[in-house]
């Protein structure tokens, strides 16, 4: 689901549905301001209830940009997870699947990955977002784990270190050029092109150092 932009949702508070009027109007509100940019009683104002309606619901700000995030991640892993689908018809194609999964994430649903990685919420607080988080990087570990195995030879690189690194490109990717929002820059190529040259340029150097 797409809670930045589907037009068909209804802004405002229905009786019984408070807390998804509040997590559309914060996610609204991300999307203009940034996720540091607006407080509970502004997210309150933009679903036409009162300042003290959020705290039916949510302690904070934090609680409620942690259960912005919680869901943001697990809609992501989802995503990730349908686009790796046990790494058929082979785990190089499937990988570029999840990698286009990833950057059509964060241009589909700016504001929800605006809320996932610039929060600044600590996962100490927050468990559920911790192990939200946790399941999406689990697919990519998965996927990663997958196409080292199928690298000739015996050294293999740890699967974690090369989680972590598609993980960084991957994001950079995002935040730089493939978000749908202000902050995407311009470039001479697509994202998914941009991704998909550096992700193979990284594999070839790993399967180079594993020969020498």
């Amino acid at each position: 689901m797409n809670w930045d932009s589907d037009p068909s949702r209804k802004r405002g508070y229905h009786h019984g549905n408070l807390r998804e009027a509040l997590i559309e109007a914060a996610l609204r509100l991300i999307g203009e301001k940034g996720p540091a940019g607006f407080t509970v009683a502004e997210a309150a104002r933009a679903a036409g209830v009162s300042p003290a309606a959020p705290y039916r619901h949510f302690r904070d700000r934090d609680e409620m940009m942690a259960d912005i995030a919680r869901r943001g991640f697990e809609s992501f892993a989802a995503r990730l997870r349908s686009a790796w689908d046990g790494g058929k018809p082979n785990p190089g194609e499937a990988f570029q699947r999840v990698g286009r999964a990833y950057l059509a994430f964060a241009r589909e649903e700016p504001a929800t990955y605006s809320a996932m990685f610039e929060s600044g919420l600590s996962f100490a607080n927050h468990p559920a977002l911790h192990a939200a988080s946790e399941q999406a990087f689990a697919v990519l570990r998965e996927a990663c784990e997958a196409v080292i195995a199928s690298m000739p030879g015996t050294k293999k690189p740890p699967a974690l270190m090369v989680a972590l690194h598609i993980w960084a490109q991957s994001h950079g990717i995002a935040s730089l050029f493939a978000r749908g929002d202000a902050a995407r820059r311009p470039v001479p190529m697509s994202p998914e092109d941009l991704l998909e040259a550096s992700v193979l340029i990284y594999f070839d150097g790993l399967k180079l150092a594993a020969k020498s």
